[in-house]
């Protein structure tokens, strides 16, 4: 069985980060790091293997050359191998070119299951997943919060969670691509023995054709909350100061 497990590497939103002066991206020199939810993509992954245990996990990310250790800390977590496809811009790119990229190095590689985070923590549009399906054919599930490979090895029992918190179930069968939420597992610390291998192993690396959208996109900082009034005095004079208030405002 192949897995492609689809990783990105975000801006630490831990960390501070400014918006740059176009609007087009954050500050100079954020902190990146693996999107979170696609350490729970990597992680079921890896429980599927552990299960069926011929199993080989591809590890891909487009973006510029720091996507890299990105693709090496899945490496380090148990992915058998890495892949980099490389694109030289930097900032926002839209979810529809990210999928386009990776559909075009999958489409002929045999996978069995793509397996996406549910979305990335900067974009947060949750939409690589199901395009990169729709690209290569293939039936999809997002919001996926349990996933359990049946003996046969073809086929997925899903349990997808939809609005109000009712849950749904499929069995899914493969190829095919899901999304799945944060908490469906827990994932591992990396292994001195992957760490090591991460080290030493070649990432494959692609160069990306590049692909013209029309997508507008701008970043603005949040708007200033309102300063809070902080009334003192006596109760009568309290009250007093909040029918002023209210007055001024035109609420009463």
């Amino acid at each position: 069985m192949k897995i492609l497990v689809c990783v990105k590497q975000v801006p630490d939103i831990d960390a501070p980060v400014d918006i740059d002066v176009g609007g087009q991206w954050v500050g100079p020199a954020p902190t990146f790091r693996m999107n979170r939810f696609d350490e729970y993509a990597l992680e079921e992954a890896l429980l599927f293997k552990e299960t069926f245990h011929d199993v080989d996990i591809d590890a891909v990310s487009v973006g510029p050359a720091r996507v890299q250790t990105v693709i090496r800390r899945a490496m380090e977590l148990g992915a058998d191998t890495g892949v980099h496809i490389e694109i030289s811009q930097e900032g926002y790119v839209p979810p529809e070119v990210v999928a386009a990229h990776i559909q075009e190095y999958a489409r002929d590689k045999g996978y069995d299951l793509i397996v996406c985070g549910a979305m990335s923590e900067d974009g947060m549009h949750a939409q690589v997943g199901p395009l990169l399906a729709e690209m290569l054919g293939l039936p999809s599930i997002t919001a996926v919060i349990a996933a359990r490979m049946q003996a046969d090895g073809n086929r997925l029992d899903i349990e997808q969670e939809i609005e109000g918190g009712i849950r749904r179930r499929f069995e899914l069968s493969l190829p095919a691509a899901i999304s799945v939420q944060s908490g469906i597992n827990h994932p591992r610390y990396p292994t001195l023995t992957n760490v090591l291998r991460a080290k030493r192993q070649p990432i494959v690396h692609l160069v990306a054709r590049e692909i013209k959208v029309n997508s507008r996109f701008c970043f603005r900082a949040a708007p200033v909350a309102k300063q809070g009034v902080m009334i003192t005095g006596t109760l009568r004079e309290q009250a007093v100061e909040v029918l002023r208030i209210l007055h001024e405002h035109a609420i009463l």
